[in-house]
């Protein structure tokens, strides 16, 4: 009996190493499973006529076999694959589960009086990804606060790389433009196209399946609604399939980074697909806000400084208000405008609201002040 850590690796084996595309990939995961072909290892032992048969698809199967060859042959010793993949950033099935389920941010303010006369003192990355969690929460609602968390720093982390480019501080390809994304569905956020490792659940006895959502696209054009030909159709409609339409970001930067030298077309797919994981945004978060007081309200002793906790509590009650204004513009548009053309019309709010400085690598990184008065300012007036 397959257990899901068994299927999920498959998974990834057909979509990433083999290049189905992920639809397709699903789909034949059941076909092996019946086959007792359950991992690149026994799929490379196995001959191409058994594999075709468990497949129905000759081109598919050959492609299948190469590339459990192909991967076998490069697979480095468990020791060395043991020490690579403590050092990565892994997506642990249980674990992480039930580590997300406890991530929090603080409690939103939303006391208008209050975010009126507030200034708060930040970077522009935090600040971006701050906005683009609440933002989440509108254009996908269905996300979990770990997933948007996850998907936020993967923009985040996009929108750095591409400045630091035009800066001229990094010059090389993208993971993504050296295909290290392929097969892997998107999701499109804040103009960027993030790829996407869902967090659905495989039962033994069922079909892998996946559900639409309105901000998802596949590389093989995968529609919902049309899985294939009418015969397909027939055999993904099981009472008792499992899936969610929840999602982890993939930090492609991190996979490419684990290949290792000989065959790095992909790393080795019995571990854990790296990802962005929500501890960290949420980190970033909490560390990177300040209150800006006035002179007078500074501490009246020389030299006096916050305690430690004075000085966490402080962060956290700045991350709070800046939610809460964000929050209060988010929602007044909500009602009115789709997902998609909230999401369309945010990256113009970001940058009326970013702190200004200076320009060129100068700027890279410095701080600023935000004031939460110009965030409430552009929510949508009810008349």
């Amino acid at each position: 009996m397959s257990t899901k850590e068994e299927l999920e690796a498959l998974l990834r084996f057909l979509s990433q190493d083999a290049k189905l595309p992920l639809a397709t990939a699903m789909r034949k995961v059941k076909d092996l499973q019946k086959a007792d072909l359950t991992s690149s290892l026994e799929i490379s032992r196995t001959d191409l006529k058994t594999l075709e048969r468990a497949i129905s698809d000759s081109k598919i199967a050959k492609q299948v076999h190469n590339a459990a060859k192909h991967q076998t042959k490069k697979r480095p010793s468990d020791s060395t694959s043991a020490e690579s993949s403590s050092k990565r950033t892994e997506l642990s099935g249980s674990s992480m589960q039930t580590t997300s389920n406890s991530i929090t941010l603080p409690s939103s303010i939303h006391d208008t009086t209050i975010l009126s006369s507030t200034t708060i003192i930040t970077n522009r990355a935090p600040l971006f990804l701050a906005f683009t969690v609440t933002l989440l929460k509108y254009t996908m609602p269905l996300q979990p606060l770990s997933s948007r968390l996850s998907l936020a720093q993967a923009v985040v982390s996009m929108n750095s790389r591409s400045k630091a480019i035009s800066l001229g501080l990094e010059g090389s390809k993208s993971a993504e433009e050296e295909g290290w994304g392929q097969g892997q569905p998107l999701v499109k956020i804040m103009r960027r196209e993030v790829r996407v490792l869902r967090r659905y659940y495989l039962e033994e006895q069922d079909t892998p399946s996946f559900a639409s959502s309105a901000t998802l696209s596949d590389d093989s054009k995968y529609d919902d609604t049309k899985n294939g030909s009418d015969d397909e159709q027939d055999t993904m409609k099981v009472p008792k399939a499992v899936y969610e339409t929840t999602f982890w970001a993939l930090d492609l930067e991190a996979l490419r980074s684990s290949a290792k030298s000989g065959w790095v077309e992909r790393p080795d797919t019995t571990t854990a697909l790296p990802i962005y994981t929500p501890q960290f945004a949420r980190s970033y978060l909490l560390k990177s806000f300040s209150i800006a007081h006035e002179p007078s309200a500074e501490p009246q002793i020389k030299g006096s400084k916050l305690t430690a906790s004075a000085l966490i509590a402080e962060k956290e009650r700045a991350l709070a208000l800046l939610l809460g204004a964000l929050e209060i513009l988010f929602s007044s548009w909500a009602s009115v405008l789709s997902a998609e053309d909230l999401d369309s019309r945010s990256w113009g709010w970001y940058v009326q609201i970013r702190p200004e400085v200076q320009s060129g690598p100068n700027g890279w990184g410095q701080k600023g002040g935000v004031k939460l008065s110009d965030i409430l300012k552009l929510k949508r007036e009810v008349k």
